[in-house]
Protein backbone atom coordinates (compact mmCIF):
# COMPACT_ATOMS: atom_id res chain seq x y z
CA UNK A 1 0.00 0.00 0.00
CA UNK A 2 1.26 3.81 -0.80
CA UNK A 3 0.03 6.80 1.18
CA UNK A 4 0.90 8.91 -2.73
CA UNK A 5 -1.71 9.13 -4.50
CA UNK A 6 -1.07 7.55 -8.01
CA UNK A 7 -3.29 6.58 -10.96
CA UNK A 8 -5.20 3.75 -10.68
CA UNK A 9 -3.22 1.45 -13.19
CA UNK A 10 0.26 1.91 -10.69
CA UNK A 11 -1.66 1.45 -7.68
CA UNK A 12 -2.82 -1.84 -9.12
CA UNK A 13 0.85 -2.88 -10.17
CA UNK A 14 2.01 -1.88 -6.06
CA UNK A 15 -0.88 -3.71 -4.74
CA UNK A 16 -0.39 -6.95 -6.50
CA UNK A 17 3.76 -6.59 -6.03
CA UNK A 18 3.05 -5.80 -2.23
CA UNK A 19 0.09 -8.38 -2.12
CA UNK A 20 3.04 -11.35 -4.20
CA UNK A 21 0.21 -11.90 -6.74
CA UNK A 22 1.63 -12.72 -9.76
CA UNK A 23 -1.61 -13.09 -11.76
CA UNK A 24 -2.83 -9.88 -11.08
CA UNK A 25 0.63 -8.16 -11.53
CA UNK A 26 0.32 -9.57 -15.12
CA UNK A 27 -3.06 -8.49 -15.49
CA UNK A 28 -1.96 -4.46 -14.63
CA UNK A 29 -0.46 -4.45 -18.04
CA UNK A 30 -1.49 -3.99 -21.26
CA UNK A 31 -0.94 -6.81 -23.56
CA UNK A 32 1.71 -5.45 -25.28
CA UNK A 33 3.41 -3.77 -21.66
CA UNK A 34 7.00 -4.47 -20.59
CA UNK A 35 8.87 -3.61 -17.61
CA UNK A 36 12.70 -1.69 -18.35
CA UNK A 37 14.78 -2.63 -15.35
CA UNK A 38 17.67 -0.17 -16.00
CA UNK A 39 17.49 -1.38 -19.75
CA UNK A 40 16.78 -5.07 -19.42
CA UNK A 41 13.06 -4.76 -21.44
CA UNK A 42 10.78 -7.64 -20.52
CA UNK A 43 8.15 -7.59 -22.87
CA UNK A 44 4.36 -9.12 -22.83
CA UNK A 45 2.63 -11.08 -20.55
CA UNK A 46 5.31 -13.82 -20.01
CA UNK A 47 8.57 -11.02 -20.14
CA UNK A 48 6.03 -9.38 -17.00
CA UNK A 49 5.90 -12.81 -15.47
CA UNK A 50 9.15 -13.36 -15.76
CA UNK A 51 10.49 -10.20 -14.08
CA UNK A 52 8.19 -10.76 -11.13
CA UNK A 53 9.19 -14.02 -10.74
CA UNK A 54 13.49 -13.29 -10.87
CA UNK A 55 12.87 -9.91 -9.83
CA UNK A 56 9.96 -8.83 -7.67
CA UNK A 57 7.56 -11.25 -6.27
CA UNK A 58 9.99 -14.21 -6.62
CA UNK A 59 11.91 -11.89 -4.67
CA UNK A 60 9.65 -11.35 -2.07
CA UNK A 61 9.83 -7.71 -3.27
CA UNK A 62 7.97 -4.67 -1.27
CA UNK A 63 7.83 -1.56 -2.91
CA UNK A 64 6.84 1.77 -1.37
CA UNK A 65 5.82 5.17 -3.41
CA UNK A 66 7.63 8.18 -1.92
CA UNK A 67 6.77 10.52 -4.45
CA UNK A 68 5.26 10.73 -7.42
CA UNK A 69 4.37 13.45 -10.40
CA UNK A 70 1.71 12.78 -13.14
CA UNK A 71 1.23 14.55 -16.64
CA UNK A 72 -1.43 12.90 -18.24
CA UNK A 73 -0.84 9.09 -18.99
CA UNK A 74 2.74 9.01 -17.48
CA UNK A 75 3.63 8.75 -13.53
CA UNK A 76 7.37 9.27 -12.72
CA UNK A 77 7.89 8.14 -9.20
CA UNK A 78 10.60 7.45 -6.37
CA UNK A 79 10.05 4.50 -4.72
CA UNK A 80 11.61 2.13 -1.95
CA UNK A 81 12.24 -1.40 -2.64
CA UNK A 82 12.73 -4.26 0.03
CA UNK A 83 13.84 -7.87 -1.69
CA UNK A 84 16.04 -10.42 -1.64
CA UNK A 85 17.54 -9.45 -5.18
CA UNK A 86 17.89 -5.26 -3.98
CA UNK A 87 17.39 -2.94 -1.15
CA UNK A 88 17.21 0.88 -1.93
CA UNK A 89 15.03 3.62 -3.70
CA UNK A 90 15.07 4.03 -7.19
CA UNK A 91 13.06 6.43 -9.69
CA UNK A 92 10.87 4.96 -12.50
CA UNK A 93 8.76 6.05 -15.09
CA UNK A 94 5.08 4.54 -15.26
CA UNK A 95 3.06 4.79 -18.77
CA UNK A 96 -0.62 4.05 -18.80
CA UNK A 97 -3.21 3.25 -21.48
CA UNK A 98 -6.70 3.67 -20.53
CA UNK A 99 -7.06 1.99 -17.12
CA UNK A 100 -3.69 -1.04 -17.69
CA UNK A 101 0.32 0.17 -17.05
CA UNK A 102 1.95 -0.05 -20.84
CA UNK A 103 5.34 -0.10 -19.35
CA UNK A 104 7.06 0.54 -16.06
CA UNK A 105 10.57 1.91 -16.42
CA UNK A 106 13.35 1.88 -13.71
CA UNK A 107 15.69 4.19 -14.09
CA UNK A 108 19.34 3.94 -13.56
CA UNK A 109 20.17 5.75 -10.39
CA UNK A 110 21.05 9.42 -10.62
Amino acid sequence: MTDIAVPAPLQAFVDALNAADTDAFVAAFTEDGFVDDWGRVLRGPEGVRSWAASDAIGAGAQMTVLEATTEGETTELRFAWVSRVFTGESTAVATARGDLLESFRILPNR
